[in-house]
């Protein structure tokens, strides 16, 4: 009997791994696929990357390259990063595949706002870095520039720089959503929040100034709406957050 056991649950723990394997192909093959696509689109996507130093670069100044395999390592990268992201939809269809059998239906029902959301408030916390935080910061660091000091970041530089601060504002901005989805499983509620809002004010401008902000403007440009974010994360708690009383209940 413990032989048959033991023989079950080995097989099971293969099927796992056929399973797990047969996710992975796909995401690389769909990355690949990607990969060609978005390889041959890199100029135009280094171009986009490039808008909000350009909107404020001084004359004479110019993106430039140190090492014979600077600009072509910029353009994979960017490459293999463009593909992620378009290959994102299709790598978290088949991470959802791969672990669904093991969840509650209940949990199930979570799943698809959760991707929606999550790539909504991702795509707004890019769209907030590019347009409003990333001119004001490089036109701070521009004015250091003069007759004798001209700008001239190199592609591997800027690009790490403004792929970093990208994928902080995208991850920041998701907020609200860990937010609700901890209030629903009853880990956090509105009260503890409220209570702590003082204490997550100050880390808002630290993060800030630590991270991104370089004056006093840029300061207020940044902290101010991921404090937003903050409230709207304690209103989201309190409008479908679990009352203490829901959690006591569910316990066992």
């Amino acid at each position: 009997m413990n032989q048959q056991t033991e023989d079950d649950h080995k097989a099971s723990f293969l099927s796992h791994l056929q399973e797990l394997r047969k996710r992975l192909i796909f995401c690389i093959i769909t990355v690949a696929v990607a990969f060609t696509v978005t390889y041959n689109f890199k100029e135009k996507v280094l171009e986009f990357l490039m808008v909000p130093f350009v909107t404020v670069m001084p004359s004479g100044s110019s993106f430039v390259f140190t090492a014979l395999t600077e600009a072509f390592i910029t353009y994979f990268k960017i490459s293999v990063v463009t593909a992620l992201f378009l290959s994102s939809p299709i790598i978290l269809y088949h991470f959802w595949r791969f672990v669904s059998p093991g969840l509650y239906e209940k949990e199930r029902r979570y799943v698809y706002p959760f991707m929606f959301w999550g790539s909504f408030f991702f795509l707004c916390g890019m769209a907030f870095s590019y347009f409003i935080v990333m001119p004001h910061l490089f036109r701070f660091f521009v004015g250091y520039s003069s007759g004798f000091i001209t700008p001239m970041p190199s592609l591997k530089s800027y690009t790490s720089l403004i792929l970093k601060i990208l994928a902080f504002f995208g991850i920041v901005f998701e907020m609200p959503l860990v937010a609700y989805y901890l209030s629903k499983a009853g880990i956090i509620t509105s009260k503890t929040m409220t209570e702590k809002r003082k204490y997550a004010i100050l880390a808002v401008f630290i993060v800030s100034a630590v991270f991104v902000a370089t004056d006093a403007v840029s300061l207020i440009m940044v902290a101010l709406p991921l404090w937003g974010l903050y409230e709207m994360s304690i209103l989201i708690t309190r409008m479908f957050g679990k009352a203490k009383k829901e959690i006591i209940d569910e316990s066992p």
